[in-house]
């Protein structure tokens, strides 16, 4: 059972730890110290309902049509390897972080509906918690789903949290364009790992 935890924390920390508008913001407020730990905690809830609904919906789907497992595992294998790319790509850039105003102070309720807005209003949050998460999901049986679903969900609960509350020492290694380099090129990395796994998995089927 330990492989497919780890699966789906390398699945969930590839796609989720990634510079975007969403950790951008989770940024910028843990540095301004606007409600850090509520902002995590919004953002850990939204990627759990959504992974449980790709691992969930998706994943008993895909086990039960043996041409569904085949287009699903290809097709998630796909989209790794072109996340992948993208990744690399972004790491052969200049990235940074720029946060600016550090004494700008946000009301609860602003910080709530920001947070909503920048994780649900974005495309990208749905295709990587329920389609590609869930697309990867499919490969496991049973109770090893549930690890692999467990796996994700602690990618999500450990990076949010790490990033809010460590916000402040993180901003000036983030401010490098090596640091984003380095993190986007691990990024790439494990996603063309579990991209190939996947590949393995639909050819042995």
């Amino acid at each position: 059972m330990v492989t497919p935890f780890f699966q789906g924390l390398g699945t969930g920390g590839g796609l989720i730890v990634a510079i975007g508008a969403q950790n951008a913001f989770v940024l910028s407020q843990g540095i301004r110290k606007n409600h850090p730990l509520v902002i995590a905690a919004i953002c850990i809830f939204c990627d759990v309902l959504f992974i449980t609904l790709g691992v969930a919906g998706l994943g008993t789907a895909v086990s039960s049509s043996f041409l569904l497992s085949r287009l699903t595992a290809w097709g998630g294998a796909a989209f790794l390897f072109l996340y992948g790319i993208g990744a690399f790509r972004s790491a052969a850039g200049t990235n940074t972080l720029v946060v600016e105003n550090q004494d700008c102070r946000m009301t609860l309720g602003a910080a709530v509906v920001s947070t909503l807005a920048v994780t649900l209003l974005n495309p990208h949050f749905y295709l990587d918690t329920v389609v590609l998460i869930g697309s990867v999901a499919g490969r496991f049986p049973g109770e090893q789903r549930l690890f692999f679903w467990a796996g994700a969900v602690t990618s999500s609960a450990l990076w949010f949290i790490s990033l809010s509350t460590g916000a402040r020492v993180l901003a000036p290694l983030f401010s490098k364009p090596l640091s984003w380099r380095i993190l986007d090129a691990v990024i790439g990395v494990t996603l063309w790992i579990i991209a190939l796994s996947l590949a393995r998995y639909a050819m042995a089927l």
